[in-house]
């Protein structure tokens, strides 16, 4: 009698776990499965989808994440055949190719009004929306600055100082967008002539060119380089961390880039309906709060942020952008560079 009881308690115990897997497997089989091509910093990448499946429970976020360069070629690559659902967290100036090439879906996310103008699409057609800007900024290391006695830069030009040859590390701009608002910037800001000049002086200070636009101010924190040429966060960050480096964005004024969202057209259904969703939520008060935690500048008109250790005066020195002439010469821009250095690579040190 008794081992009848506890073989129709085992039974029944084993018919509720396989009720509760088959219920499981089907609640999960229910989750659209929805892919984001993304550059935001790797560190990250856990953050936002945790927030956005806690937002959002029945999608499933899958990231591809690659540098702004490797991202933005994937896509032109693949326009016959999209793989991606939505961009999220890319250089605006990659949508605006993007859009001029018909590959976004046009999409005014919900809480739009809330967006800055700056961070919005002034085209007819909204394409794009931006989330948080990064300025271009110099991390100097001032332990080994004492070393070899160089003096901290306060304009770019003073990059060029002789105590700081083969002392730099930047981002190559083909594969970074820190890079390349960088080299776009100081185009904007000197004129063609005078910017290709500084840069043919300034790639004989440079040991290194780097894949990531973060890792030159990494390098810089660690004492590997004297300076590294990154953007405001990264630095703000390394600082808060212990590292002994000023974070300088140069009084005669910086470029910066913002990062955006957008919809990839011609997308099935249940993964179009998850991105839009995604896209209002990502315009939201609580997303850009979450944006806040890495980046000072976010899109929200109602959210402000004032890091620890953040660079003085990153707002003010920040360019007049122009973002749809940086979009419609980057392959210009990029391919001059690539002429000019890219057989002239340093050696590691």
């Amino acid at each position: 009698m008794t081992m009848r009881f506890v073989g129709s308690g085992i039974r029944l115990g084993l018919a509720l776990l396989a009720l509760t897997l088959t219920g499981q497997e089907t609640w999960a089989q229910a989750r659209t499965q929805v892919t984001l091509y993304t550059s935001i910093e790797t560190d990250q990448l856990a953050v936002f989808k945790q927030a956005i499946e806690k937002e959002l429970p029945d999608i499933e976020v899958r990231w591809v994440r690659d540098s702004t360069g490797v991202i933005t070629a994937r896509v032109l690559a693949e326009r016959e055949n999209p793989r991606a659902d939505m961009i999220f967290g890319l250089a605006a100036t990659s949508l605006l190719l993007f859009a001029a090439t018909d590959l976004l879906e046009p999409y005014k996310p919900k809480n739009i009004e809330e967006i800055k103008p700056a961070f919005r699409d002034s085209a007819a057609l909204h394409r794009w929306t931006g989330m948080d800007a990064y300025v271009a900024a110099i991390c100097f290391n001032r332990d080994e600055a004492r070393r070899v006695g160089a003096p901290a830069p306060s304009r770019w030009r003073e990059l060029l100082h002789p105590t700081l040859r083969q002392r730099i590390v930047m981002p190559h701009p083909a594969s970074s967008g820190t890079g390349f608002l960088l080299v776009a910037g100081w185009i904007q800001m000197m004129g063609e002539e005078a910017a290709w000049a500084f840069m043919e002086q300034l790639h004989d200070h440079v040991a290194i060119y780097t894949h990531s636009g973060s890792a030159p101010c990494v390098q810089s924190a660690r004492g590997e380089r004297v300076v590294g040429l990154s953007f405001d966060m990264r630095g703000a960050r390394e600082k808060s961390m212990g590292a002994p480096i000023d974070v300088i964005v140069p009084e005669d004024g910086a470029g910066w880039e913002m990062e955006a969202f957008a919809l990839v057209r011609d997308r099935p259904v249940p993964q179009a309906d998850a991105a839009r969703r995604i896209a209002d939520w990502a315009t939201s008060r609580r997303a850009n709060e979450l944006y806040a935690q890495f980046y000072a500048v976010v899109a929200h008109r109602d959210v402000v942020n004032r890091p620890a250790n953040y660079p003085p005066h990153a707002e003010e020195r920040m360019l007049r952008n122009d973002f749809s002439w940086m979009a419609q010469n980057r392959e210009r821009i990029l391919s001059e560079w690539s002429r000019r250095f890219d057989n002239r690579m340093p050696a590691p040190r």
